[in-house]
């Protein structure tokens, strides 16, 4: 597996061009093609208009607006792109943004997007996109802190390994990544010792998976104790300088973690690095 195929969720918010300088060097690791997608919102009805009357010129004002909005992105991604000295493509459609980039996500090999900024709701009005785009594209999704991500993405990686379907997905969808890591390293947080998913050594198995693929990995192991599986593996990544995170996502149902809280959620919430996830 390689990546050939890169696209970027583009919008306008203030974190956006911190997304594209990640999807930028990405596109040069890999030599891969670059798609830019742009989702234009539905109208907005509100609730005491549904069902009755709604002015057509209330629809084409929204419409209009966010034809405008879209071409003032486009106008910023490609001067983005000139600047960077980069060939990319721009793609565009009217529609619930999670939708829009599903769609256009199984047709590339890795989607970047942004973790939402609760301060810049305007530009980014959707919280759940990144969950979204995971759970219903059927392709690995790179999340980008609205902190930014450091230049050495990649060179430092943490994989977050519980031997579940989802993780291995995850795993196998980060090798071209983790190929070219200087260092990576698997942690299993509250592994269970001997079982039949992790083995007599827990990480040992899916390291010695990864050095076949000529992956050099360290497998280690800890224990939350009254701390958030989520923490743990926030605190790890400060300890160890880590630059992107390697994870599965929503291995228990997104309801309940929704009530209930889970690791995927915490993530999304407390990043400090990129997330590559997959389900």
């Amino acid at each position: 597996m390689t990546v050939k195929t890169l696209l970027v969720h583009v919008d306008n918010s203030k974190h956006c061009a911190a997304r594209l300088d990640v999807a930028i060097g990405l596109a040069r690791k890999f030599d891969a093609h670059l798609a830019g997608v742009y989702a234009i919102p539905d109208p907005y009805i509100a609730p005491y208009m549904a069902g009755g009357y709604v002015p057509a010129e209330l629809i084409e004002q929204q419409l209009e607006r966010g034809r405008d909005a879209a071409a003032e992105a486009e106008s910023a991604f490609n001067a983005h792109m000139q600047g960077a000295g980069m060939e990319a493509e721009w793609r565009c459609a009217e529609g619930y943004a999670g939708a829009v980039i599903s769609q256009n996500a199984r047709y590339a090999d890795l989607t970047i997007v942004g973790q939402p900024d609760p301060d810049d709701t305007e530009g980014y009005p959707d919280p759940d996109l990144p969950a979204e785009v995971t759970l219903t594209s059927g392709r690995p999704v790179l999340v980008v802190p609205y902190i930014g991500a450091q230049k050495t993405l990649g060179k430092n990686v943490m994989v977050a390994w519980n031997a579940t379907r989802e993780s291995t997905r995850a795993v196998n969808d980060a090798l071209p990544i983790l190929r070219l890591a200087d260092h990576v390293s698997v942690l299993a947080v509250n592994p269970g010792k001997g079982d039949g998913d992790h083995g007599e050594v827990p990480s040992a198995d899916i390291a010695l998976q990864l050095a076949r693929h000529g992956v050099k990995a360290e497998a280690t192991q800890t224990f939350s104790g009254d701390l958030e599986v989520a923490d743990v593996i926030l605190s790890r990544i400060s300890d160890t300088g880590a630059d992107l995170l390697v994870m599965g996502a929503y291995g228990h149902s997104r309801m309940r973690e929704l009530m209930m809280g889970g690791a995927t959620r915490d993530i999304l919430r407390h990043m400090t690095v990129p997330v590559l996830m997959s389900h």
